[in-house]
């Protein structure tokens, strides 16, 4: 005899959500039967603002699609301005922008560590990360002005050089942070408990993943190795050398590894970048923003971002203003259709963990 349905709603406001946004679950007992998610508490419309604003201003708000990773769009606007005009970027500002994407890479983990130890009720890592996240927003405050909004890859290059003693500064943060994750890994992976609720939970078929057009490190948690950085390098990541880590367990728990190993690799390739920093110049200037006109045509780039690829599309009619811009993301398949899938006959106690492993960012939805 099957139990009555009950319908919960999960969010918009509740810790368990990673943004404004809502899980309508129907379940039966403690398993949920259908899942539905609610999205519209921001309204934002980026894309269109796009339209009404010149290409420099335009680029003021890429950094706000995602709060947690501004970076990544901001690279893919500024390159695929770039390849729409044909405008040639110095050698030591693509070096000083995989340096930035990669910072911001770490710090976006530091956040996924407490958000996915947080939903199983591991909050003492949540307290570590914030924390440890900090020493790198602190680098980004003194590089940039901005500890979360940066507005520092622009089209041309980066919109200052590094101050002086920046890269010191950085090594000796790197130093700090993998040590520091050794403690992380300690508590989290090898916690009995984490195993547990994250072993077999939450499980997307490599098959499904392809169908549903996963990226990032839900698929790579399928066993899939993808990623831009190598299957279409871009800057000078085509010079560094660096690992894509790959799990074959499907799961929340296989998930959970290739980020702890991404983080590795990250601090890895941010030390190629500071040992190979050429000198020079760091931005080939545009024209007068209010008279800069690109050419007709248009123009797609991607970018590896902790959620998985990103993408920007921008088409000019030849005016000072995008006739067109349009974002690619991760966050409509990972938060929606994926996530509706996925959460079927899974128990209600793992929403929130499958949701954090899944890399859902909800603004990006509403962008």
């Amino acid at each position: 005899m099957r139990e009555k349905a009950t319908t919960l709603y999960l969010g918009p406001q509740h810790p368990g959500i990673t943004g404004n946004m809502m899980v309508r679950l129907k379940v039966e007992g403690d398993t949920v039967v259908k899942a539905v998610t609610e999205v519209g508490y921001l309204h934002r419309a980026f894309e269109k603002l796009a339209e009404q604003r010149n290409w420099l201003q335009t680029f003021t708000l890429m950094c706000r699609f995602c709060v947690p990773e501004p970076d990544p769009v901001e690279e893919s606007y500024a390159r695929a301005v770039e390849t729409l005009e044909g405008r040639e970027v110095p050698e030591r500002a693509k070096y000083i922008r995989v340096l930035v994407l990669e910072l911001a890479r770490l710090g976006s983990y530091m956040l996924w560590y407490g958000g996915q130890a947080g939903s199983l009720g591991l909050y003492t890592i949540g307290q570590w990360s914030v924390g440890d996240r900090n020493y790198i927003l602190d680098l980004f405050e003194e590089l940039t002005g901005g500890r979360v909004y940066h507005m520092y890859i622009w089209p041309g290059g980066v919109r200052r050089d590094l101050p002086a003693g920046f890269e010191e500064k950085v090594l000796k943060t790197m130093d700090y942070m993998e040590q520091r994750l050794k403690d992380y890994e300690d508590l989290m992976f090898d916690n009995a408990i984490f195993r547990k609720r994250t072993q077999g939970v939450g499980i997307i078929e490599p098959e499904k993943a392809i169908e549903h057009g996963v990226v990032g490190p839900p698929l790579r948690g399928c066993g899939i190795k993808h990623d831009v950085r190598i299957d279409e390098p871009y800057e000078v990541y085509d010079k560094l050398d660096f690992e894509v880590p790959t799990e074959d367990g499907c799961d929340i728990w296989a998930r959970a590894n290739v980020r702890r190993r991404e983080m590795h690799q990250s601090i890895r390739i941010i030390r190629q970048v500071i040992d190979q920093m050429p000198k020079g110049e760091f931005y080939n200037k545009i024209p007068n923003p209010q008279k800069w006109r690109l050419p007709q045509g248009d123009a797609y780039e991607r970018t590896e971002a902790i959620r998985g690829e990103v993408g920007m599309y921008v088409a000019s009619d030849g005016t000072e203003k995008p006739r067109r811009v349009h974002f690619r993301g991760a966050a409509y398949v990972h938060a929606v259709t994926l996530l509706e899938h996925v959460l079927v006959g899974e128990n209600i106690a793992d929403v929130s963990a499958i949701m954090n492993s899944l890399g859902t960012c909800p603004p990006e939805i509403e962008r």
